[in-house]
């Protein structure tokens, strides 16, 4: 058996926006293009539901405060609030 080795994640920067309102969800619609990235919209009240992303590995879903990133290799997926917290920080000189 191989023993376990410890690893830590590169830095790398990506860009990222947050899910938050309706209009966010314009913003994110127009900053990573259609498809791969669209909206859930209730028919009802015309309020996106949630960002769907198709990925490699499915259609994924983020909810209000989820981010939605850019990958290094261009690649876009949601991430939870805690996690994407956890994982990231802002990069210098960012508005």
């Amino acid at each position: 058996m191989s023993t376990p080795q410890r690893f830590r994640k590169k830095p790398v920067v990506i860009e990222a926006v947050q899910f938050t309102n309706n209009a966010s969800a314009l913003d994110i619609l127009k900053w990573a293009g259609t498809p791969p990235v669209r909206a859930d919209i209730n028919p009802a009240s015309g309020v996106a539901q949630a960002i769907l992303i198709d990925t490699l590995e499915g259609t994924m879903r983020a909810v209000y405060r989820d981010w939605i990133i850019r990958g290094v290799k261009g690649e876009f997926y949601p991430c939870k609030p805690d996690i994407f917290a956890a994982t990231y920080e802002p990069v210098e000189g960012t508005p």
